[in-house]
């Protein structure tokens, strides 16, 4: 189920949150209205911690994660990293990396199994994607952009990426990733998918002005319209068909 959603009259909820599989940080400071719209997809689900990178909000540009792990920027105070790592579960490894490029979100896009990261980030740091993460890393553009954490969204059923990728690029990064791709956009337009979207395998959350059109293509490549009453409604639909056949 795809969700629209704002953070203090901003769109680009990507920025003010990070969401994965096991567990979901969002920004401090924001109103209810924001958490409450979290936490009534997620909280039955995975924890929902709120907090901030560094003193700033944020922190979906400055994290990268998945269900296997969390990477903080260097400048995550220890009061911060404590705190997140009391509010997530056990399993989830937490690594604060000395990255000269230390907008980590905007560097590194990844589900639980591959990782595009900007081509001039460490060697080190490589490995400790790799290794926190357990993911297969590849250095990548994005329609020629090195930001590719900021141009596209992913999750292990599907990804969006900016409008202007070639089909050479799309077949290229699915074939890396294993999942079908499309190009697209969120809030009505915008070419950052990053920013402005936030998936895990069963929900999505977009901008609030992105338009039904786009939640429709986010809902049918990242497969979420499983949870939609309309798919249960065609399901009641088909089996009476079948019994009254």
């Amino acid at each position: 189920m795809a969700t629209r959603a704002q953070f203090e009259n901003s769109n680009d909820i990507g920025v003010f949150s990070r969401l994965t599989n096991s567990y979901a940080l969002v920004a401090i400071g924001g109103s209810e209205n924001f958490y409450s719209v979290f936490e009534s997809e997620l909280a039955e689900v995975i924890p929902v911690v709120h907090t901030s990178i560094g003193g700033t909000r944020i922190i979906g540009r400055l994290t990268a994660g998945n269900r296997h792990g969390l990477l903080l920027p260097n400048t995550t105070t220890d009061q911060e990293l404590q705190h997140i790592r009391n509010s997530l579960p056990d399993t989830v490894a937490i690594q604060r990396v000395e990255e000269r490029l230390s907008a980590l979100g905007n560097v590194i896009a990844c589900n639980d199994y591959v990782a595009l990261v900007h081509p001039d980030v460490d060697r080190e740091t490589e490995e400790i994607i790799a290794d926190v993460l357990k993911v297969e890393v590849f250095r990548q553009t994005i329609a020629g952009n090195v930001l590719v954490g900021s141009y596209c969204g992913l999750s292990n059923q599907g990804g969006i990426v900016h409008p202007k990728t070639s089909v050479e690029d799309q077949d290229e990064l699915s074939s890396l990733l294993q999942i079908p791709l499309v190009a697209g956009t969120v809030n009505r337009g915008s070419d950052l998918i990053g920013a402005g979207l936030v998936v895990n395998d069963w929900s999505a959350f977009a901008g609030l002005d992105t338009t039904s059109t786009e939640l429709s293509v986010i809902e049918s490549i990242f497969k979420l319209q499983d949870a939609q009453p309309t798919y249960i409604v065609n399901q009641m639909r088909d089996s009476l068909i079948d019994s009254m056949a």
